[in-house]
C-alpha cells in the first residue's frame, strides 16, 4: 500500500464517516487497536478513541484522533482478571454519556456522523450500550483465531461438569484441537474456573452477537481456525493482519512503556543472527527464583543477549539488580545488554537478532513471524499456552521451553533454537511465513482483499 494511495483516500469525502473505537486498556490490546485505528485513518474515517485514564496511549502520537476519556478515579485491582471486569463493570455509562454526546454533534453538518463503534472482545459492556443507540458494533479480535476455537472449548468442558481437569490428564492431547494439550487450556492454571467461564461466556457470547469481526491474523497462518470460526458464528470475518506491517508507511508508535532505543546502537556491534533476544512482554512477571535461573541460563548459553526486564517484573523485588548472581557481570561483560523496554519491531527486524525467547503474546508471535526470527515461547496465562503450542508444534518455528525453568534446561533450549540442523529446519519454516506475511498485505493478497471488504461493509451502515 502506497503513501500517496493514502493520502488520496484520506481526502475522498465519500470515506468520511466517523469510528467510535473502544481498546481494553493492556498494552497487548491497545497496540492493535491503535494500529486499526491508524489503519482506518488512512483510509479516509474519523476516529475518537474511548479510553481509561487508567491506561491510556501518548496522544500526542495520535494528532488526528479525537480521545474521550469514558472512566477516570478510583484505584483499579493489580491482578489482570480482576481488573477486566472492574472496567467492564465500569464503564457502561460513560460510555454511553460519550456516545451520545457524538450523535449529537452529528447532526450538525461539519461534524461526520459516527457509523459504528468497534470495541475489543474484552470489552463485552460495549453491546448493549450499542444496542441502546441502535449502533452498529464490530469486535477486534487481539489474540490468535485457534484461541478462540480453544475458549469455546472451554465453555463446552466446563458445561459438561468436566473441571478441574485430572492431573493425569492435563498432559493428553485435547482431540477436538490438534496438537493443544488439555493444560493449554486457559483454565488449566487453576482448579477454579468458574470466574473465568464467566468472563469467557460474556466475551465469545457478546462476540457472535456483533455485526462483524476484526481478526489481528492472516488466512496463510491460520486459515483452518477461520474457517470453523466463521461457520460458528455466522457473521462476516475480516483478517486484515498483520496490523503492525500494514501500517508501516504511518509513522506513529503504539507502545504505553518509554522506549529504550540504546539496545539498538549495541545490536550493531553484535554479529549477524548471533543475540537471543529476551522479553516477557509488558504484563508478565517472574518470581525471584525464575529470575536468577534465567541469569544463568543466559549466561551459561554462549550467545549474546538482549534481555527485557521491566521495572517490578520480579515478584517482592524493587531492585532486580541485587538478585543477579556473584560473577554474573564478569561473564556476561561485552555480550550482554539490559533495557526495562525495548522497540521489538526493530529489534526483531535487526540482522543481529537469532532467536526470541517470548511469552508468547499473539502481538509479538505475529512480529516474530514477520521479521523471520523463531522462537523460544515460555506461555504464562490466557491465550498464550495456546499460541506456543502451535508455534512449537503446528507451525514448527519455535520450541516450547513447557517444563522447569532451570538453568541447565534454559542453556540447551537456546542452544537447540540458535544452533544446528533443527535451527536451520526452523529457519526455511519461519522464513516462509515471514514471505506469506507479507505478501497477504500486497496488491491481491488476502489481508488487503478483506480490508476493503470491511471497508464497503462499514460504509454499508450509513445507508
Amino acid at each position: 500500500m502506497e503513501e500517496t494511495d493514502e493520502q488520496t483516500e484520506v481526502q475522498d469525502p465519500r470515506l468520511r464517516r466517523r469510528l467510535v473505537l473502544i481498546p481494553c486498556p493492556l498494552q497487548g490490546h491497545m497496540t492493535p487497536m491503535l494500529q486499526l485505528a491508524t489503519l482506518l485513518y488512512s483510509k479516509g474515517f474519523s476516529i475518537t478513541i474511548a479510553h481509561t485514564h487508567i491506561i491510556f496511549p501518548n496522544q500526542s502520537n495520535y494528532p488526528h484522533f479525537s480521545f474521550q476519556s469514558i472512566i477516570s478515579g478510583g484505584k483499579p485491582p493489580s491482578d489482570v482478571k480482576t481488573f477486566i471486569f472492574y472496567i467492564n463493570n465500569n464503564c457502561a455509562d460513560p460510555l454511553k454519556e460519550c456516545l451520545l454526546s457524538l450523535l449529537s454533534k452529528s447532526d450538525k453538518q461539519d461534524y461526520e456522523p459516527v457509523v459504528c463503534i468497534i470495541s475489543d472482545a474484552m470489552m463485552y459492556f460495549a453491546k448493549d450500550v450499542a444496542d441502546s443507540l441502535k449502533l452498529p458494533r464490530m469486535v477486534l479480535r487481539t489474540s490468535s483465531a485457534i484461541s478462540y476455537d480453544a475458549f469455546t472449548y472451554v465453555l463446552q468442558l466446563n458445561q459438561q461438569g468436566c473441571f478441574p481437569i485430572q492431573e493425569s490428564r492435563l498432559e493428553e492431547r485435547f482431540p477436538d484441537i490438534p496438537p493443544l494439550k488439555f493444560k493449554d487450556l486457559p483454565t488449566m492454571k487453576t482448579s477454579d474456573g468458574s470466574s473465568l467461564y464467566e468472563f469467557l461466556l460474556k466475551m465469545l457470547l457478546t462476540t457472535k452477537a456483533s455485526s462483524g469481526l476484526i481478526w489481528n491474523t492472516f488466512q496463510d497462518l491460520e486459515k483452518l481456525a477461520l474457517t470453523s470460526i466463521t461457520n460458528d458464528v455466522h457473521i462476516p470475518l475480516f483478517a486484515i493482519g498483520p496490523l503492525h506491517k500494514t501500517v508501516t508507511t504511518i509513522s506513529s508508535t503504539t507502545s504505553l512503556l518509554p522506549q529504550d532505543s540504546t539496545c539498538i546502537s549495541w545490536l550493531d556491534k553484535q554479529s549477524p543472527n548471533s543475540v537471543i533476544y529476551v522479553s516477557y512482554g509488558s504484563i508478565v512477571g517472574m518470581d525471584q527464583t525464575e529470575f536468577v535461573e534465567i541469569a544463568w541460563g543466559l549466561a551459561n548459553c554462549g550467545h549474546p543477549f538482549l534481555w527485557v526486564i521491566r521495572p517490578n517484573s520480579v515478584a517482592n523485588c524493587s531492585q532486580w539488580e541485587k538478585l543477579l548472581p556473584d560473577g554474573f557481570h564478569e561473564i556476561v561483560r561485552g555480550k550482554c545488554c539490559i533495557v526495562q523496554w525495548a522497540p521489538q519491531q526493530d529489534v526483531l527486524a535487526h540482522h543481529a537478532v537469532g532467536g526470541f525467547w517470548t511469552h508468547s503474546g499473539w502481538n509479538s508471535t505475529l512480529e516474530s513471524i514477520c521479521e523471520g526470527v523463531p522462537m523460544l515461547c515460555r506461555p504464562c496465562f490466557g491465550d498464550q499456552a495456546v499460541n506456543a503450542r502451535f508455534v512449537s508444534e503446528e507451525w514448527r518455528v519455535g520450541l516450547n521451553l513447557e517444563n522447569g525453568l532451570e538453568r541447565e534446561e534454559i542453556v540447551r533450549f537456546i542452544r537447540k533454537l540458535m544452533e544446528g540442523k533443527e535451527r536451520e529446519e526452523m529457519m526455511v519454516r519461519v522464513k516462509d511465513l515471514k514471505e506469506k506475511a507479507k505478501n497477504c498485505i500486497n496488491q491481491g493478497g488476502s489481508s488487503l482483499e478483506s480490508l476493503q471488504s470491511l471497508i464497503n461493509y462499514i460504509l454499508s451502515f450509513n445507508k
